[in-house]
Parts: structure tokens; sequence; C-alpha cells
């Protein structure tokens, strides 16, 4: 399925060149702070002593979501890319200016809606360009690391493209709890990735400004999994302990009131349907509103605000 005409005896970055054979950190410019200090993107190169495919693993491309960066950062510290065959690209932080200032944006705006970028755009445009025209350009498929929202919290999940038979083998290799088709927004990362043939799958775990170990865990053995099917390090793919589980369909089940939020089952539990999940209460306790499960099925996302509005996203389910 995936073919070998592989790129990586020599990968170039931002004129940087790294052999076979070699592995570099590059820095990579981008902009300057009204300070005038140089801001950089921390950009591995891992080239293996024989030709392969060339993977990249990227976090914090939105700049709140610290889980990915210390996911990414953990694999670094273990010296998990000892490459052999092939090469990986890794990208600990994306967006830069977002993770020094806790924000998903940068200056307002969301990277993962400007590509393919622009050379002479806005700050989010040219970290989109640079990004595309340095790094996406000697890929042949990644694994984009992302967290749910503020005081949402995804289980560990892995969405691939619809219709893309290689995001789904990736899927099926990373082999997080959850795996589903997801469709691809507007000047993304990801669907500009596609239209250039490459496939690229986002695993979500965790929330926005928090670290979450199970998160990390699953996503640390998901890449070590992809490495080994590879043979990025030469070491045999272990056994799963169990399969992920494909979701076909899925909803948000909302706030029927505005209140207080109290959710009963913990993330990624399996529920049945009718099932009491949690409660909107009112703030002076008059009333009590259960939320039910409307199927069998799981809990793929949770909302740990405890004050919402009607309406406002609650459980993301899966059906079974």
């Amino acid at each position: 399925m995936f073919d070998s005409n592989y790129k990586n005896e020599i990968v170039e970055i931002a004129g940087h060149q790294v052999g076979l054979g070699e592995n570099k950190l590059i820095k990579l410019p981008v902009d300057r702070l009204p300070t005038g200090l140089e801001v950089e993107i921390p950009v591995y190169v891992f080239n293996g002593i024989r030709p392969g495919p060339t993977l990249l693993i990227q976090g914090g491309l939105h700049g709140d979501e610290i889980n990915s960066v210390e996911l990414i950062r953990r694999l670094l510290v273990a010296d998990s890319f000892q490459v052999v065959n092939g090469c990986v690209i890794v990208v600990p932080i994306l967006n830069i200016f977002g993770f020094l200032s806790f924000s998903r944006e940068v200056s307002g705006k969301d990277i993962n809606r400007y590509f393919p970028g622009s050379k002479n755009g806005s700050l989010a445009s040219r970290i989109a360009y640079y990004h595309t025209k340095a790094i996406a350009a000697n890929i042949d498929f990644a694994i984009d690391f992302h967290t749910g929202g503020n005081q949402r919290s995804n289980y560990p999940q892995v969405r691939y493209t619809k219709g893309d038979a290689k995001g789904k083998l990736l899927a099926e290799i990373f082999n997080a709890p959850f795996m589903f088709e997801s469709g691809l927004i507007h000047k993304s990362f990801r669907k500009e990735a596609h239209k250039h043939g490459i496939p690229v799958i986002v695993f979500e775990g965790g929330e926005s400004k928090r670290l979450d170990n199970l998160a990390i865990e699953v996503g640390m053995q998901g890449v070590r999994n992809i490495l080994s099917y590879f043979g990025f390090t030469g070491t045999p793919l272990a056994e799963y302990k169990k399969e992920s589980i494909f979701v076909k369909k899925r909803r948000w089940l909302r706030a029927p009131i505005a209140g207080m939020f109290h959710a009963i089952k913990p993330n990624g539990a399996g529920i049945e349907k009718g099932d009491i999940l949690g409660y909107v209460t009112d703030t002076y306790g008059t009333s009590s509103t259960a939320i039910k499960a409307p199927d069998q099925g799981y809990i793929l996302a949770l909302n740990h605000f405890p004050v919402v509005k009607r309406g406002d996203a609650l459980f993301h389910v899966a059906e079974k």
C-alpha cells in the first residue's frame, strides 16, 4: 500500500542537509519578538543509514495543547528515535508563540486554518508557509498530536481522513483505544497534506493546558508501533493487548438547561442505552436534569467545566 519511492537519502530543511546516518537539530527561524529576539521552530531530523519512508511527528500546532508537547518530549528523552531505516522528522512545538502565551492561536489566528500559508502573510500564515515548504515537502506520512479544547478532555483516539486507506492503516497500527474517520477542515495541515497524497493521522488525547498521563502513554506507544511496523528502528512490532475500537457514528450530548454540570460516568467508559451519564442542576437546588445515554456505546470526550449554558457540549459519545 505504501510505495518504495523514498526520498530521504539527503533531507534538506531550510538550507540544512542531513545525509544518511546523520541526526541533526535544525532551528527554523520564523519571526522576531518586538524586543528583537528571534523565534525559531526546533526541528529534529533522525536520518537512518538505509533509505526508507520519512515520517513527521509533530506537536504544539495549537500552542495551548501542552500534552502533545510533553508527549514528544518524553519520546525524545527516552531516545525513541534510534532510526536505522528511513527518516523521522520531529517537531515538538510548531506554534512557539501560542505556547509562550498559553494560547491555541497566534495573534488571534489559528495556524491550522492557514495552510499552505504565505511568505508575506500574517504570522500564522508564515508559520504554515515555512512548515509546508521546509518540513512537509520531505515527508511520506505524519502523526499530528492534539488535545481536546479548554476544559474538554478527549479520551485517547485517532482520526484519519475519510476514504484514505493509508490513513486507516496508520490508525490501525497506532492502535489507540478508539479510531474513526474525520472530515477535512479547510486550510488545515491535514487537508493540505491530503492534496499531495500524504496521509496524516491526528491523535487526540487529554485537554488543553493540562497534562494527561494516560494520553501520553497511549501516544508514546502508538509512535513506537508505527516506528516498528515500518522498520524505522528495526525492532519487532509488539502484539496488541487490545485492538482499536472503530467508531462509525458519534454525537455530542448537550446541556438541556443552564446550570451546574455533574458527570457520573468517566471518560472512555462503556455505556448502555438509558444509562445516566451525569446531571445538570440549577444553582439553587430546586431542579436536576439527567443526561442519559441515547444508545449503547462509549464516551469519547467529556466536558470538565462545572458551569454550563443550555446547548453546551457535555459528552461526546460513540454508538457501539
